[in-house]
């Protein structure tokens, strides 16, 4: 059964449907319990440290780069493999460690559950006698008593059936930043929600002040806590870059074997098999020189120096590739309570024709101040706090003869005082309705229709009020005491008016995200008109626009259900799973970012694109995190959405170009070697170019972006630009035809020195076509790296056909100035008509959108 079932139910109901009573259950049926129910403790991880690290050595990046380096290793490229060797171990080992964190998380949930208990056990059977012993947490089963008092942990699940004053802290699962006042008594029908479960205890809820017994209902996974760990344990993210890359992956390996394998099936077929190992070497070399090795050092090197900038702004990044994730975030999801509020209750304004009165009397009412004990309740802390230091001192003057704590069913505290002139006073604090009812007709602020409709106006507007009362009271009446009949005829002082107030930046943040290009949705599990509330305060909701409640959801179909999703800003009361719902329909269309920092929010962290939490937020939900900001501030966090971005774009400049100039290369030698007697480049001059190209290429990570790829990332991702890239690559092969028709009388080493030239030489004029949209001169200025780079590949290049070590390890020959000439003509036509394309291009398509 689950929590809802016994909502409903009198406490000698669940007694009997638990087969227990007040006074426990003895030692024999305990284990018995336990055989059945098992211990009440979360499963740990059966993942080993062998099986998580084998596990990253399955990915096709892993299988592309490991092809790389073993063809490197046999044409003898030892140098280039152990490159390949390394960077694809680095990517093995920051897989490894980001899943190994992942792996604790659900183990980490035992430290919300405390080790020891104190419960009631059946002494004696026959005497019926019961005694207290202190347990550990694991040994708890259905039907056990449980003994709870303030600073205490909720173990399990539990209907309580005797409470003092009780109040319990629930803001970790439901979002909500008031504590609870718990009750005894049933529902009048079954209530599935758990802010509306007031006569149930959940498991890792805090004791907030008084005593209360339970009945244990629920242990292990039949708790709401162990419905959240199910949810954390099956959901497993795969990150929008992750996704990208492996289709990266997937698509070079089909065209490369695809082509391979026809270039060299074509060659045996048009040349016969008489140097068949000169064909095969040629065949891998083709294969070394579209592969993308420097992709993973390109990569690490762009997500550290994003790393480091952003621990420099108080955001740490526990997974190296949520850097650009966080680039790619379309929706941004936040909790309310301590991410966009301060999850802090504060007095806004006290409204009293005597506000020092008011305030006097509704310290006095405050639960433990005259007896100088911490005060929990947030209201009677925020009343103290906002007193002046006389206010405080005149407080102390009184003496408290009689009290009635805070009832959730009377809504209202009882507290009657005496003063220095043994004056009697009866002060009553509570919900303002509550009050109206027992104030009296005539009185020093008499409750007119105004009042009224300005109390009711503050919780439209999100704010909690309390109202108060007074009587002078007769010696004689109230000697002993009162009760509750007496509780009438007061005169109405006025009422105390609290918010949770938003942070200093949160306004700032929302309006740069939107500047951003980013929706900002709110999931709370507070309450409807709170949330209206702090959206529209933060310009997030416009006046007409409505919270949609979790209940609401519920009832809704799959189609409706997603549409909901998109069209509402604000989610109230709101339970984990409805929030990982929540997340999961956003992810059909857009990627999503959570923000979250409660237990019940570990689930929706799982799933979300980016995991964002703070340093305060529970345990489990920094595990599953990407991004810890260690600065509550959404300004740092939409800072760092811009420079995900940056680095993204920088990211994209380099496939983008790898694509676009190996595929060109490629082809092209692939179709001339067809009509050649001799191979249009050698091997080791193919790998060469490799390195060369890629040379400059590790610094891309530092060069500057267009400022609309940091409004619109989605339109420059890769598989939006493949047509792009295609259209580019069919340039770079037109051209190099048409260099082999110029100098196709040539000698062969003069026709492979040459064109080794020219190769490089448009791939270095490439890099600054494509890192912009814009006309290459008009673009931001690159990085110095970038430019230091490709001068001194652009050096290399143009130095090792006249040297003496080109020559003997590259086989070039010295070329004749009118060949340069020749080549440099070519060069500066085809950087022109790249140039010219890309132009066209980006203003048929992306511009448009």
């Amino acid at each position: 059964m689950t929590f809802s079932d016994y909502t409903q139910k009198t406490v000698q109901e669940v007694f009997k449907e638990l087969q227990s009573s007040s006074v426990g259950l003895n030692q024999q049926e305990v284990v018995l319990r336990q055989q059945k129910y098992g211990y009440n403790e979360f499963p740990q991880n059966h993942n080993t440290i062998i099986t998580i690290f084998l596990r990253q050595l399955t990915s096709p990046f892993f299988y592309l780069i490991a092809f790389a380096a073993v063809i490197s290793f046999f044409i003898g490229e030892k140098i280039d493999g152990m490159v390949i060797v390394a960077t694809a171990l680095i990517n093995v080992f920051l897989g490894f460690f980001q899943e190994y964190r992942a792996e604790k998380a659900i183990s980490l949930l035992r430290k919300f559950i405390p080790q020891q208990v104190k419960v009631l056990r059946l002494a004696s059977v026959k005497e019926n006698v019961s005694e207290e012993q202190l347990i550990e947490k694991k040994y708890l089963v259905p039907g056990d008593i449980v003994l709870l008092e303030a600073g205490d942990i909720v173990p399990a699940d539990m209907r309580i059936f005797e409470q003092e004053s009780f109040i319990v802290d629930e803001s970790l699962l439901t979002g909500e930043s008031v504590p609870v006042t718990k009750s005894i008594e049933k529902k009048n029908e079954v209530v599935k929600e758990i802010f509306k479960a007031n006569n149930i205890l959940f498991t890792g809820s805090s004791v907030v002040s008084g005593k209360a017994k339970g009945i244990v209902i629920g242990t292990r996974n039949n708790t709401v806590l162990g419905g959240i760990t199910r949810l954390v344990s099956i959901t497993n993210r795969q990150s929008t870059y992750e996704k990208g890359i492996l289709y990266f992956c997937k698509l070079i390996l089909r065209v490369v074997l695809v082509t391979i394998f026809l270039i060299f099936t074509l060659n045996l077929l048009v040349k016969g098999p008489g140097d068949i190992f000169s064909l095969i070497l040629f065949s891998v070399a083709l294969i070394i020189s579209i592969l993308p090795e420097a992709l993973p050092a390109v990569i690490t090197f762009a997500l550290a120096k994003g790393s480091m900038k952003m621990a420099n702004q108080h955001v740490v990044v526990r997974r190296l590739s949520a850097i650009e994730d966080l680039g790619n975030i379309e929706i941004l999801c936040s909790d309310k309570t301590g991410t966009i509020t301060e999850n802090k209750l504060s007095l806004e304004k006290v409204i009293s024709f005597d506000q020092v009165k008011c305030l006097l009397y509704g310290i006095l009412s405050s639960s433990g101040y005259k007896k100088d004990e911490k005060i929990l309740n947030p209201f009677d802390a925020s009343l103290i706090s906002y007193a002046k230091k006389d206010v405080l001192l005149a407080a102390k003057e009184y003496q408290i003869i009689s009290e009635l704590p805070f009832d959730s069913s009377r809504m209202c505290s009882s507290i009657l005082v005496q003063d220095h002139l043994r004056e009697k006073m009866l002060i009553v604090k509570g919900a303002p309705e509550v009050i109206f009812k027992k104030t009296s007709k005539e009185g020093s602020f008499h409750i007119h229709q105004e009042v009224r409709q300005a109390v009711e106006q503050e919780g439209i507007n999100g704010k909690r009020v309390l109202a108060i009362g007074f009587r002078k009271i007769d010696n004689n009446t109230f000697s002993k005491g009162y009760d509750q009949s007496q509780e009438k005829d007061l005169t109405f002082l006025g009422y105390f008016v609290f918010e949770d107030p938003l942070k200093p930046t949160t306004i700032e943040a929302i309006r740069l995200s939107k500047k951003l290009g980013v929706q900002i949705k709110i999931i709370t599990g507070d309450s409807k008109e709170v949330s209206e509330y702090v959206a529209k305060k933060i310009n997030l909701m416009t006046a007409d626009q409505v919270a949609i409640l979790g209940e609401e959801l519920e009832a809704m179909s799959e189609v409706d259900f997603d549409q909901a999703c998109l069209d509402h800003v604000v989610f109230a009361r709101i339970s984990p799973e409805i929030k990982y719902n929540i997340i999961k329909s956003l992810q059909k269309k857009y990627d999503v970012g959570f923000l979250g920092e409660g237990i019940n929010d570990a689930p929706a962290l799982k799933i979300a694109n980016v995991a964002i939490t703070v340093p305060s937020a529970s345990d489990i939900s920094r595990e599953v995190s990407d991004v810890v900001m260690l600065k509550k501030d959404l300004c740092v966090l939409v800072d760092g959405i811009k420079e995900g971005r940056h680095i993204f774009a920088n990211i994209n400049k380099y496939i983008k170009f790898t694509l676009a100039s190996n595929f060109g290369n490629f082809y092209s030698i692939a179709i001339i070697s067809l009509f050649t007697s001799y191979l249009p480049m050698l091997p080791v001059q193919i790998l060469l170019g490799n390195l060369l190209s890629d040379f400059p290429l590790i610094s891309i990570a530092t060069d500057s972006v267009d400022p609309e790829e940091l409004k619109k990332p989605k339109l420059y991702q890769l598989h939006h630009l493949l047509p792009f890239i295609t259209i580019m690559a069919l340039v770079s092969t037109v051209f190099d035809i048409i260099f082999f028709l110029i100098f196709k009388g040539h000698h062969p080493s003069q026709i492979q020195t040459l064109w080794f030239v020219a190769s490089m030489l448009t791939e270095f004029g490439l890099v600054y076509i494509m890192r912009t949209n814009h006309l290459f001169w008009k673009a931001k200025r690159p990085s110095f790296a970038l430019l230091f780079f490709t001068i001194v590949a652009f050096l290399i290049c143009i130095a090792l056909p006249f040297l003496g070590i080109g020559q003997e390890l590259f086989h070039f020959v010295q070329p004749s100035i009118i060949s340069i000439f020749i080549v440099v003509g070519l060069v500066i036509l085809y950087l022109i008509a790249s140039e010219i394309v890309k132009l066209e291009y980006f203003h048929r398509t992306l511009h448009k959108k």
